[in-house]
C-alpha cells in the first residue's frame, strides 16, 4: 500500500514539474519577446515597423504548428467571414480590371443579386465609384470600395456595354451569400445529381429539399453527390447531410482534442429521407474536411460508393477564439475520426503535393479499419475511394489560356459581340468561332509550350551549365526543331481540350453558374465511368 501511495504521489510530482516547466518555458518566451520589441523600439537606427514585424512574427510562429492555425487582424475579419460563411456585404457580382488606367468590367453578375436587379450586365464598365475615378486603382482596390454593410448605398457611373449609354446608377448592398448548391438535376434517365460546392449553414436542409425536388420531376432511382472541389465547412451540416441516408441515431463523426471540452461525437438526430437509394459520393483532392466527414462516413456504414480521386487529407477541427484589438486566432483544437475510427489527417504535413493534398503514404505506416459489412479502409490520409476513376489531364496549354485569363478576357468579348444565345442545351462552339478564338489568342501573352517542349528548355539550360550543351549541339537543335510548334496549330491541335472552358465561360454569362455546370457535366467522363462502375460495386469483400 506504502509503495503504490508513494508512485502516486512521485507521479502527481511529474505532472506538476511538467506543468511547472511549460509555464515556466512560456514566461520566459513572453518576457523575451516584449523585451526584444521594447529594446528595438528605443535602439533600432530606423522608425520600426512595429506592425508588420509582428504580424510576421505571430506568422512565423503558427507555421510551426500546423497550416490551418492563423491569426486573423480586425481588417481581415470580413475575409473570414467570406471563407467561413461564403457571403459579403456587396452588390454581387465577380468584376475585371484589364488595367489599371482602364475601368472596371462587370464580368459576372450574380442571378437576383443586386447588381442584377439593377440592370448591370456583363460587359458593362464601371467609371466611377461614389464619385471617385476607378483610374488608377487595382481590382481589388475597387472590390473593397464597392463592398459594404449591407442597406448602405453605392453609387456607379456606368458606360453600358450595348449602347454605350452613360449612366449612374445607385446600387443598395445586401448580404451576397454563395450557394453550396450550385446546380441539381438528372445527368441520365432515373439519375440524380447534386453538386455541392460548401457546408455553410443550412445547405443539409438545402440538399434534402433539392432531392425532394428531383422526386418530383421524374423517378429517382440513382442519386449522385458531387464534393468534388468541396474544401468542407461546418461539421454540423456534415452530420445534416448524412442523416439524410441512415437510420436516425447514427455515428457520424467524433472528434479528440487535448483541451478540455474539444472532445464530442455528432450522430444522426433527424429521420433519414431515403435510407435504399443507390449512392454515388464523388470525391478528388480538393475534397476536404467537412467533405471526408461525409464520404469517409458513408462509405464505413458501406451506404455509399466513393467514386474518384484519394480526398485531401484534412482531418483537423478548427476553433475561433477572439483576441484583443478585434483580431481572432483560428487554432485546430481537435482531430476528427469517422465511425470506424480512421482519422483521416495526414500523418507527416510535409508529405504533401503541389495542391496542399496528402501525397503518397506506404500502407506499413496506416492502420486497417473494418466498415459495416467488414471490408477494409485505412487511415493516414484522406479518403482512399471505392472506385478510383483519374479525372483527365489536360495540357499545358489548356492550364495557360485558363490561368492567364486568355479563355474569360475572350468570353467578354464574344458578350460584347452577342446580345443573347441559344438556350444552353443547344449552345455549341463551333468551328468558325474557334478559328476566331485563335486569333484572339494569338495576340495574348502566355506560355504555350508543350510540356515536352519546357522539359526539354530546362534540359538544354542545365547541359550548357555543365558545358555539355557544345558537343551536343546538332542534335539539341534538331530535337528542339522537332519539339518547335507555332502558337495557332498548337490551339488547333488541343482543341477538343479548350472548348469545353470556352463553353462555359460564355454560358455563365447569360444563363448564370448553374448552366455553367451544365455545360462542364457534358464532358465529364469521370462521373460517366464512376457511374457504370458503381452498378457493378459490391460492398462486400467477395
Amino acid at each position: 500500500m506504502k509503495k503504490t501511495l508513494l508512485a502516486i504521489a512521485m507521479c502527481a510530482l511529474c505532472v506538476a514539474a511538467s506543468a511547472q516547466s511549460k509555464s515556466f518555458k512560456l514566461g520566459k518566451w513572453t518576457e523575451i519577446h516584449s523585451s526584444i520589441i521594447k529594446e528595438l523600439n528605443r535602439s533600432y537606427v530606423d522608425s520600426l515597423p512595429v506592425d508588420r514585424i509582428e504580424r510576421a512574427g505571430v506568422d512565423a510562429m503558427l507555421s510551426n504548428l500546423d497550416p490551418y492555425t492563423v491569426y486573423i487582424p480586425e481588417e481581415e475579419n470580413e475575409d473570414l467571414k467570406m471563407m467561413i460563411n461564403k457571403s459579403y456585404g456587396g452588390i454581387g457580382a465577380v468584376i475585371y480590371k484589364p488595367d489599371l488606367k482602364g475601368n472596371v468590367i462587370i464580368n459576372e453578375p450574380y442571378k437576383d443579386s443586386p447588381a442584377w436587379e439593377n440592370g448591370l450586365r456583363c460587359g458593362d464598365e464601371i467609371m466611377t465609384i461614389d464619385g471617385e475615378t476607378v483610374e488608377g486603382l487595382t481590382s481589388a482596390e475597387c472590390s473593397e470600395k464597392m463592398r459594404g454593410a449591407p442597406g448602405t448605398k453605392v453609387l456607379f457611373k456606368v458606360k453600358k456595354v450595348y449602347t454605350g449609354e452613360i449612366k449612374n446608377i445607385k446600387i443598395t448592398r445586401r448580404s451576397i451569400h454563395l450557394p453550396d448548391i450550385e446546380y441539381y438535376g438528372y445527368v441520365a434517365p432515373h439519375t440524380g445529381y447534386i453538386y455541392q460546392t460548401g457546408f455553410t449553414e443550412g445547405v443539409g436542409e438545402q440538399v434534402r429539399a433539392a432531392i425532394k425536388d428531383l422526386r418530383s420531376q421524374g423517378q429517382l432511382d440513382t442519386l449522385v453527390l458531387d464534393l468534388r472541389g468541396n474544401g468542407g465547412g461546418l461539421m454540423s451540416e456534415a452530420t445534416e447531410i448524412v442523416s439524410i441516408f441512415v437510420p436516425k441515431g447514427s455515428l457520424v463523426v467524433s472528434a479528440k482534442g487535448r483541451a478540455e471540452g474539444s472532445g464530442y461525437s455528432s450522430s444522426t438526430a433527424k429521420a433519414p429521407l431515403d435510407t435504399q437509394i443507390p449512392l454515388v459520393v464523388m470525391v478528388d483532392s480538393g475534397s476536404a474536411s467537412a467533405s471526408e466527414i461525409v464520404s469517409g462516413a458513408l462509405q464505413d456504414m458501406d451506404r455509399a460508393v466513393i467514386a474518384g480521386t484519394r480526398t485531401f487529407g484534412k482531418g483537423l477541427v478548427q476553433s475561433i477564439r477572439p483576441l484583443p484589438y478585434g483580431g481572432q486566432l483560428k487554432v485546430t483544437t481537435a482531430k476528427y475520426y469517422t465511425p470506424s475510427g480512421r482519422c483521416v489527417q495526414a500523418i507527416d504535413y510535409s508529405q504533401r503535393n503541389e495542391d496542399g493534398s496528402v501525397g503518397h503514404i506506404p500502407d506499413s505506416l496506416t492502420h486497417e479499419f473494418k466498415t459495416a459489412m467488414g471490408r477494409t479502409v485505412r487511415d493516414g490520409g484522406g479518403i482512399t475511394p471505392d472506385i478510383e476513376v483519374k479525372s483527365r489531364d489536360y495540357s499545358r496549354l489548356t492550364y495557360s489560356l485558363v490561368m492567364n485569363g486568355v479563355v474569360e478576357q475572350y468570353a467578354l468579348e464574344y458578350v460584347k459581340a452577342h446580345r443573347s444565345i441559344v438556350p444552353t442545351d443547344d449552345f455549341h462552339f463551333g468551328d468558325a468561332e474557334y478559328e476566331d478564338f485563335i486569333e484572339f489568342a494569338k495576340g495574348k501573352e502566355f506560355d504555350y509550350r508543350s510540356s515536352a517542349r519546357t522539359y526539354f528548355d530546362y534540359v538544354r539550360k542545365e547541359l550548357k551549365r555543365d558545358g555539355l550543351d557544345e558537343a551536343m549541339a546538332a542534335e539539341l537543335d534538331a530535337l528542339g526543331k522537332a519539339l518547335e510548334m507555332e502558337k495557332e496549330d498548337f490551339l488547333r491541335l488541343k482543341k477538343d481540350e479548350i472548348v469545353p472552358f470556352i463553353e462555359e465561360e460564355i454560358v455563365v454569362r447569360y444563363y448564370f453558374q448553374p448552366d455553367g455546370v451544365k455545360v462542364r457535366l457534358r464532358y465529364d467522363d469521370q462521373l460517366r465511368e464512376a457511374l457504370r462502375r458503381a452498378k457493378e460495386f459490391k460492398f462486400t469483400n467477395e
